[in-house]
This record gives structure tokens, sequence and C-alpha cells, in this order.
């Protein structure tokens, strides 16, 4: 699971899309209006933001880096990865197929 987030709605569906395209996520939730506080060049900064959820596999973890790197307007933008350790066996096993 990766957490990306994005300025706006566009952006977040048009890198939603980008990435299923290429395989590189079996399933990517969009969240609207998420408030972020964080510290930017020495000042706390606020903003709304897009909650980007991808569900991809280790093995899609590097080519979906890049992919996001490439194609998002922010300079430093979100990353994170989230190892899964549990979840309904059918619904993970529908996701290892999509990116597989």
């Amino acid at each position: 699971m990766v957490l990306v987030t994005a300025p706006e709605l566009r952006t977040a569906r048009r890198l939603a899309k980008s990435a299923l395209a290429a395989r590189l996520a079996a399933c990517i939730n969009l969240i609207p209006k998420v408030e972020s506080h964080y510290h930017w060049h020495g000042k706390i900064e606020q903003a709304s933001e897009v909650l980007m959820l991808l569900k991809t596999n280790s093995s899609r973890l590097v080519g979906l880096e890049r992919l996001i790197l490439s194609e998002h307007p922010y300079v430093t933008p979100e990353f994170i990865v989230l190892h899964v350790k549990r979840g309904n066996k059918r619904y993970l096993r529908w996701w290892q197929q999509c990116v597989s």
C-alpha cells in the first residue's frame, strides 16, 4: 500500500489512470479534501489535498515510484510504503493478480 498526496482531484485522477494503465497498481482510492499541515522551507504550511491509497506489490514499487515522481507536479511528492500484513485472502489474491 502506497500513500501519495496530490494537490487536487484532477491531478490525482491523472496519476491514478497512468498507474493503472501501466499495471503498477491494482486499485487506487482517492480521498479528497484532506487537510495537510507540514513544514516547508522553514515555514509551517497548510493545504487542501487528495490522499491517494495505491495498492501494489513489492515488484512494482520501483516502477510506481518512478511514475509518481516523473508525473507529479510537486517538487517533493509524498511516496510512503506501508506493508500489508493481513487481509481477506480473495481480495489479496485479486490484488496480486492485477499487478502480476
